[in-house]
């Protein structure tokens, strides 16, 4: 019964821990797979546009997070509405959070130049601990051994997202209805899956014929955590090729780089630097993005050749 005390404590700790951090994934390349956090998104362009990141954070590190992401959205032929799903793992020790969304937008043409879209995203949470991958001091105690627990709940999400050819701007908010989870019944507390705020703002400064720079910055707060921000700058040749470097208070410096192959075809890749103390113990974190855009040759026009 001791034992179960302690495993107990042990799973609040980590859910309070948990609880005041940022708990949905967070992505170096924001910029290029944007609606993996604003449902507003949702066919903003005039094709389906389907991506694949992969983030492995603080290598060197044991067990340390894997998260991975998959998206599609795209717009309904002349209905100015855009659907849109994706898919996500993330992985840390022996827990493991699986989500899966489906998302709706509307987009209103406000000026010749400039639209607004609103949107709104339902999925499935799942929160998985499994005990083959918890060492006990007490072996005889085998509450977490051989014990695969999960908590399955709802989730919900809203956005808007103002934006033209040269300029976006927009907020969400996500786990709106902020569940509880509780693994074990003779937990007396539970943890809180806890609401996210997210804002996101960009400009395209034209240089000429075929160079780009583009500043951006996202923010992302979640109570109690402290607020954090991304702010980087993009520089894009002839919209195929780009390198650039970005800075997230709390946590580190990222580097990224891409390319576009055939018109249909992005590759990425970043590497982060990390600043805090975890730099000690870990060579960086890594990720790779992968997209594939699906062309509505109907809608599609020159001006809109940017792949995101």
């Amino acid at each position: 019964m001791y034992m179960k005390k302690q495993i107990a404590l042990l799973l609040l700790l980590g859910l309070s821990l948990f609880a005041g951090a940022q708990q949905l994934p967070h992505w170096s390349q924001y910029m290029l797979n944007d609606y993996a956090m604003n449902p507003a998104i949702a066919g903003k362009n005039p094709y389906f546009l389907g991506m694949s990141d992969n983030r492995y954070q603080w290598s060197g590190i044991t067990d340390a997070p894997r998260t991975y992401i998959l998206t599609v959205h795209g717009p309904l032929k002349k209905m100015n509405m855009g659907v849109g799903s994706q898919l996500f793992v993330d992985i840390t020790g022996p827990t493991r959070r699986i989500g899966f969304y489906g998302s709706y937008a509307y987009h209103a043409k406000l000026t010749d130049k400039i639209k607004l879209g609103l949107g709104l995203n339902a999925g499935i949470l799942q929160f998985v601990m499994d005990g083959q991958k918890i060492t006990l001091h007490d072996a005889g105690d085998y509450v977490l051994q051989n014990a695969l627990q999960s908590a399955l709940m709802p989730d919900f999400g809203a956005g808007f997202y103002l934006y033209s050819d040269n300029f976006w701007v927009g907020a969400s908010s996500m786990q709106i209805f902020e569940s509880r989870i509780k693994f074990f019944d003779y937990m007396a507390t539970t943890g809180v899956i806890n609401r996210h705020y997210y804002g996101m703002a960009g400009y395209r400064f034209h240089l000429g014929e075929d160079f780009i720079l583009e500043p951006s910055v996202l923010t992302k707060y979640v109570k109690p955590a402290p607020f954090q921000f991304d702010a980087g700058m993009r520089a894009i040749y002839k919209e195929k090729i780009w390198f650039g470097a970005s800075f997230r208070n709390r946590d580190a410096w990222d580097m990224y780089t891409g390319f576009i192959y055939r018109e249909n075809l992005m590759i990425g890749y970043s590497y982060d630097f990390t600043t805090t103390n975890l730099k000690n113990y870990s060579s960086g974190t890594h990720e790779l993005l992968i997209g594939i855009r699906f062309n509505n040759r109907s809608t599609a026009s020159a001006s809109e050749s940017k792949f995101n």
